[in-house]
């Protein structure tokens, strides 16, 4: 979702990645509440961080705390920010408690971005 809604809200201003320490698959509750604010990540894909062995970023945003603790150190000289948020994708209950939890990290991390994208560079 972060992806998503960083190149949405600031693609203009950022060259946006995404990936993760143990990437599986879109969450179907992660395309729903994207849709529902007008961003389509239906084609967006979990991506390991090995894929961008190498590759030099200027930030480096890690969204949980098992990421940031596992987060390898090739990105160098990247400035690291982090803020935990709670794994949706976590939560066990019915299709509407997931969607509502889906709702709130998206919320949470799209004010954690647009206040990094007002702030940064």
């Amino acid at each position: 979702m972060g992806e998503g809604l960083l190149r949405h809200d600031a693609g203009a201003k950022f060259d946006v990645e995404s990936a993760g320490t143990k990437p599986s698959l879109v969450r179907p509750e992660a395309i729903a509440v994207m849709g529902e604010i007008g961003i389509d990540i239906r084609e967006h894909r979990s991506k390991h961080v090995d894929e961008f062995n190498g590759q030099a970023f200027e930030y480096v945003i890690t969204v949980c705390d098992n990421a940031r603790e596992s987060c390898p150190v090739f990105f160098g000289d990247a400035q690291k920010l982090h803020h935990n948020f709670q794994d949706p994708a976590a939560l066990v209950g019915s299709e509407n408690e997931r969607l509502d939890q889906f709702r709130r990290v998206r919320d949470q991390l799209r004010e954690y971005l647009r206040e990094f994208s007002i702030n940064a560079g």
